[in-house]
């Protein structure tokens, strides 16, 4: 069981009031201590329903939102998560803006060893778009410049196939 201490800092979580966000709102987002810090290991989210505006017609555009990363010190506690995310609904951003902001904020809160960020976006006017960024520390570099050749990689196939 985690102690008061550890929990401080998690006020969203169990809290029936906690608004939704109606503008882009990073600072919504809370973390909480890493019990594991010595282990290295991957948590990722899997966000079905991700929705942001087109900023020029102001269109909304749908994706699945796919967050990995390999926690230090602090990990996002995941209401906050999903109300960081809500909080897009109303911004007017291209898709891979969205997605360097949201790894950015979340670099910012955690400070993790490594994380990457994936857009899958519906189609609109026949284009899907798959934007991706990742961060890694020191240590993690080779595991990001990897990581990037495979999204090359998968990027390609899915243009021949």
């Amino acid at each position: 069981m985690r102690t008061e201490e550890e929990l401080q800092g998690v006020s969203l979580l169990g809290n029936k009031r906690a608004a939704m966000p109606t503008t882009y709102a990073p600072e919504v987002l809370e973390a909480f201590v890493n019990k594991h810090p010595d282990n290295e290991y991957l948590v990722t989210f899997h966000c079905p329903e991700f929705t942001t505006l087109c900023p020029l017609t102001g269109q909304p555009d749908y994706a699945t939102i796919i967050i990995s990363y390999i926690p230090r010190e602090k990990m996002v506690e995941s209401k906050s998560l999903k109300l960081y995310l809500f909080s897009f609904r109303n911004h007017g951003d291209f898709h891979e803006d969205c997605v360097n902001i949201i790894m950015k904020d979340l670099v910012r809160l955690m400070d993790p060893k490594y994380l990457e960020v994936t857009g899958l976006f519906l189609p609109r006017g026949g284009i899907r778009i798959f934007p991706f960024a990742n961060y890694a520390d020191a240590d993690h570099q080779q595991l990001k410049e990897q990581r990037l050749r495979e999204q090359c990689t998968t990027a390609l196939k899915l243009d021949r196939g």
